[in-house]
């Protein structure tokens, strides 16, 4: 089940969000070392608070048995918003746990009036490329940054 995170759920969905990221950094050989700016690495309980706080994001979480196993938020911009930390522990995946929270982050940015979902992903991990092709996705281009050992890949979700 979908619904917004609380703030005492900080703690939680931080280590959800390093744990989901962790096995992308784990499969890519990504390391405190040398990507200490990757999810799996960066993402703290500050963070979070920040995104609530100051950014004031929309926080999502799927809540399974009264298991909190998934993460998300949405960024608002002026036509369009930013999907962030899509992220399921591992022992949740391949249940549609991820389609399910695309298809809610596309009704909440509609109803807020957006046009448009921006996200990023790591241009190397074509399995997650497709994934969100599949979903309506459209792959925009790439950038390098010096700070990461990747590639960023960007796409967007037309509303």
């Amino acid at each position: 089940m979908i619904r917004e995170m609380t703030r005492d759920e900080i703690p939680v969905c931080a280590d959800i969000i390093r744990k989901s990221f962790q096995t992308v950094a784990d499969e890519f050989g990504f390391t405190k070392e040398n990507a200490p700016y990757f999810t799996a690495f960066a993402t703290n309980e500050e963070r979070l608070q920040h995104w609530m706080d100051v950014e004031h994001r929309l926080l999502y979480v799927w809540e399974e048995e009264g298991v909190l196993c998934g993460f998300y938020c949405l960024l608002f911009k002026d036509d369009s918003c930013e999907l962030g930390s899509l992220s399921v522990l591992p022992e949740y995946r391949h249940k549609g746990i991820g389609k399910k929270f695309l298809e809610h982050a596309c009704e909440v940015a509609r109803s807020k009036g957006v046009s448009k979902i921006d996200l990023s992903i790591v241009e190397e991990n074509q399995v997650l490329r497709k994934w969100y092709e599949q979903n309506g996705a459209v792959h925009l281009g790439t950038k390098k940054f010096d700070f990461f050992p990747f590639t960023c890949g960007y796409m967007e979700i037309k509303l």
